[in-house]
């Protein structure tokens, strides 16, 4: 080898650049490693960090401006001055230059003191309620990391769940701040439609499009809705005046104990709150908007509601997918992005509308609006929960999410379809899971909600800390002789369809004796009633009991259907088969379920 010579300068030339060289690779890795950690701490809420300063607070005695100290983020499709609006999608970004004017509605928020710290991941194009997007990834639900966080406001929802962000902008069409709102365990609202200012917010679909927000606080809540709605904070107090819709709550898996039973106990605590009224939604909505018959799909569990419930929220999609394709139909066609499968499969079926089926789409949500101020007017609060199902695993199976779906949807088109406004507020958690109940009040009365929401949270919250404390009392047993003419009373009852009254002499019977037969009876008098939740839960305690009992899976096979789980349907049809071939309404059933499923 040989000897080195340091005096040569080219020597040291050598070893400068070798130096230089291994300082630039540390200083390389030192930034992906920042980044990298920067995302972790971001839970992947943001696509793109920005800062807005509020404007000048006012001089004293004036008071501080009512945001001031608060931050907030902003979802991808509302604009920003000197910022390309991304709308979830790299190629939207790409051939769109940057923005001119900063939006309306977040120029009124920096107006009211607060300081805008960046834009959020969304779904793409806003099509989703999944909160996934192929092109930018998945925001982190803090709530439940392995779980998808909702969408399509999904980084607005975990920036302000995960305590990045005080408050959150985003839209919400189908129900694109709700659903997120619940996963994540926080607060959102969904004004009326039209009643905050779209000017600098990319549309997805004008008659259904609503700017909402999200907070973890509801006073937050209050303010923000004050500074956005600009309402008057001066109004003539109104009792209010709630409505537990019943046949809403068959749909979810949380014990009313958990729900219904914990309103109920606060708006007796509270005054000028009346008793709250009961009523089946679903069968309402079917006798009030006439213009759904065309939409609703003939079977045999049409006389419950809950296929009006479906053919509204397939009208809502038909709406979003026909205005979605009338506004961008140009601009894919010129482009060809590379799109993930539910904007393709939106796509695809406004494609399919014909120009009479449209107007019936409008005359459906005109007649939808009427028929929820006739049931609400000015001081009426629905009661609802806000999806049906807890946050689904990420990278879930589809068949799973087309189930999911079709159930939370049913309950999202109500406010959608209506124009009205609507509050998702947690409720604490079952089995780990976030537990979010929602009201809606009439179109325009959004300050009247926001008010009710805080007025009565401090209350919810004591009363689900004691509900949670709570256990259901036992069952008892008794004589079998009673139990049998109680049961005999609960069938001529059903025969004389007294449905509640078949109930309460089955109910008796069961407590005096646990029979297969006192359950499989009773849930057939709960599916009259159109409460499937209880007839599920009867077949299943029924077949506990007697393994062999055909009628309790055919009547849980028809709640299950009823309650959207189609696979669960199939599977209790499909049994009553091989226990009974013969059985001509189960394979009748069988091959609409396989139908539904495909």
């Amino acid at each position: 080898m040989t000897k080195l010579n340091v005096s040569n300068p080219k020597v040291w030339v050598v070893i400068g650049v070798g130096f230089a060289g291994i300082l630039i690779m540390a200083e390389v890795n030192r930034r992906r490693l920042k980044a990298r950690n920067s995302i972790k701490q971001d839970f992947g809420a943001f696509i793109e960090r920005i800062e807005l300063l509020p404007f000048p607070q006012p001089p004293p005695p004036a008071a501080r401006l009512s945001l001031s100290g608060l931050s907030f983020a902003i979802k991808d499709n509302i604009d920003v001055q000197e910022y390309v609006t991304g709308f979830g999608s790299p190629a939207w970004k790409q051939t769109h230059e940057a923005a001119t004017k900063t939006a309306v509605v977040v120029t009124a928020l920096l107006k009211n003191g607060s300081t805008c710290v960046g834009k959020t991941i969304m779904d793409e194009f806003g099509l989703g309620i999944t909160g996934e997007n192929v092109h930018y990834g998945t925001p982190t639900n803090p709530k439940l990391p392995s779980h998808i966080p909702g969408g399509s406001s999904s980084g607005s929802a975990v920036a302000v769940a995960a305590g990045l962000v005080d408050f959150a902008l985003g839209t919400d069409m189908t129900g694109c701040i709700r659903v997120p709102a619940a996963f994540c365990g926080v607060f959102g609202f969904r004004p009326s439609h039209g009643a905050i200012s779209t000017v600098g917010v990319l549309p997805v679909s004008q008659s259904l499009d609503s700017i909402g927000w999200l907070a973890r606080d509801p006073s937050v809540l209050h303010r923000v809705g004050h500074v956005l709605l600009q309402i008057p904070s001066i109004e003539p107090k109104r009792t209010r005046c709630f409505v537990i819709a019943d046949d809403l709550f068959q749909l979810c898996n949380v014990p009313k104990q958990k729900t219904v039973y914990v309103v109920t106990k606060v708006i007796e605590k509270l005054s000028g709150y009346q008793a709250p009224k009961h009523l089946n939604l679903g069968q309402y909505i079917a006798s009030n908007v006439p213009s759904l018959k065309g939409f609703i799909e003939q079977s045999t569990i049409q006389q419950n509601g809950m296929s009006t419930l479906r053919a509204l929220s397939s009208v809502m999609f038909l709406l979003q997918r026909y205005e979605f394709n009338t506004n961008y139909e140009e601009w894919m066609k010129a482009v060809k992005p590379r799109l993930g499968s539910q904007v393709t499969n939106h796509i695809a079926a406004a494609d399919t509308l014909a120009p009479e089926n449209i107007k019936v789409l409008y005359k459906v949500r005109t007649e939808m609006r009427v028929a929820m101020q006739n049931l609400l007017k000015n001081d009426g609060i629905l009661v609802l929960p806000t999806v049906a199902d807890p946050p689904l695993k990420l990278k879930s199976r589809k068949g799973l999410y087309a189930e999911v779906h079709d159930r939370a949807f049913a309950l999202l088109g109500i406010a959608s379809m209506s124009g009205c406004c609507q509050a998702a507020i947690p409720f604490g958690e079952h089995e780990n899971y976030p537990i979010s109940l929602s009201f809606i009040a009439y179109h325009g009365t959004d300050k009247f909600l926001l008010d009710t929401v805080l007025d009565m949270y401090s209350s919810i919250q004591d009363e689900v800390s004691i509900q949670s404390n709570a256990s259901p009392l036992p069952d008892t047993n008794g004589s079998i002789d009673a139990s049998e003419l109680l049961k005999e009373k609960g069938n001529a009852a059903f025969k004389g369809k007294q449905w509640n009254k078949a109930v309460s002499y089955y109910t008796e019977a069961i407590k005096l004796n646990d029979n297969a037969t006192y359950y499989s009876n009773r849930a057939a008098a709960y599916l009259e009633l159109g409460c499937f939740q209880q007839a599920e839960e009867d077949c299943t305690k029924a077949i506990s009991l007697d393994k062999k009992n055909v009628k309790a899976y055919m009547r849980r096979g028809t709640a299950r259907e009823s309650l959207l789980f189609y696979k669960e349907a199939l599977q209790d049809i499909r049994h009553a088969l091989v226990l009974e071939p013969q059985n001509k309404f189960a394979s009748v059933s069988e091959k609409r379920l396989r139908k539904l499923i495909s």
